[in-house]
């Protein structure tokens, strides 16, 4: 770790160890670059979002997602997806992440998007992790159209494996397109999480967190979770009370330490996601971890 990664860790540690923190929640996703947000046009199509979903947290800059999460004690993961092309006019960079990450330490945990097949990819990486102190990266390969077990992804994999930091991989059927003529030209086979099994291999000083319970590979994603050290699962996009029983089983026993609290946000309030907790067979003794100790442990935070 270099002294300026050092410092980034050691400023964000300690606001997040200040704040009291009941809750990680380790998937969001920041839909509306701040100056975006702020325009008429922005304003608009915010308006015709909430209408559209029935909802008033769509469309959140990462400020008011800072705002949101800190109300209710807890820090979010937050993240965009790069995808190759032009970038859409609302969209935040990992440069806004990081910079307003930097303003509420206490509230946003940054995760940088590089698509692996970048050229530039592992430059890139380096520069956003010393420069504006990301703690991970997110990957979604159904989207980026990629294997996470392409020999072209390994240099970016070996810049994350360098500074121990996680990588997190969108895992099982999409969101995106579902229900569409031929499901939007999203393929799902890229998103079988039993590709992660050789990266976790290949890269065993990289944190793996496999996003989603993994329909319809779960069995693969739990096996693979049980026999990589190195390897969680998140608990987003789905509510709880739909879980896979196999899921709550290990979630309960073999994996109670590996299980990530995750909302998907927007997509699911930390409201909705742990009322619908509630409704499982999830023991009391193991929800402390999946809320917040096991993030704690993953992003090496003191929380006493």
């Amino acid at each position: 770790m270099t002294d300026g990664f050092a410092a980034h860790v050691a400023a964000q540690n300690a606001a997040l160890s200040g704040a009291g923190l009941v809750a990680i929640d380790v998937h969001t996703h920041v839909q509306f670059a701040t100056a975006y947000a702020a325009s008429a046009a922005g304003s608009k199509r915010l308006q015709e979002m909430k209408e559209h979903f029935r909802s008033e947290h769509v469309g959140m800059d990462l400020p008011a997602m800072a705002a949101f999460y800190r109300e209710r004690r807890m820090a979010a993961v937050a993240f965009t997806v790069d995808h190759l092309g032009e970038r859409p006019e609302h969209a935040v960079t990992n440069e806004e992440i990081g910079e307003l990450a930097a303003e509420h330490r206490d509230a946003i945990i940054p995760f940088a998007s590089v698509h692996p097949l970048r050229p530039d990819a592992a430059a890139t990486a380096r520069r956003l992790i010393e420069d504006y102190g990301m703690r991970g990266f997110k990957f979604h390969p159904s989207t980026q159209e990629f294997y996470p077990n392409d020999r072209a992804a390994y240099p970016l994999y070996e810049v994350l494996a360098e500074y121990r930091l996680p990588a997190l991989f969108h895992t099982g059927q999409n969101g995106v397109g579902a229900g569409t003529k031929g499901g939007g030209g999203v393929r799902l086979k890229f998103s079988d999480p039993l590709y992660l099994d050789d990266v976790a291999v290949d890269f065993p000083d990289m944190p793996i967190v496999m996003a989603h319970p993994s329909f319809p590979w779960q069995d693969t994603a739990l096996a693979i979770a049980v026999h990589k050290a190195q390897v969680y699962i998140d608990l987003s996009g789905w509510s709880p009370k739909y879980w896979p029983p196999q899921l709550v089983h290990y979630a309960n026993t073999l994996l109670k330490d590996k299980v990530l609290f995750g909302t998907d946000f927007p997509l699911f309030t930390p409201e909705r996601w742990t009322a619908d907790l509630d409704k499982t067979e999830i023991r009391e003794a193991v929800k402390p971890a999946i809320m917040l100790g096991n993030a704690a442990r993953l992003f090496d935070l003191d929380l006493a």
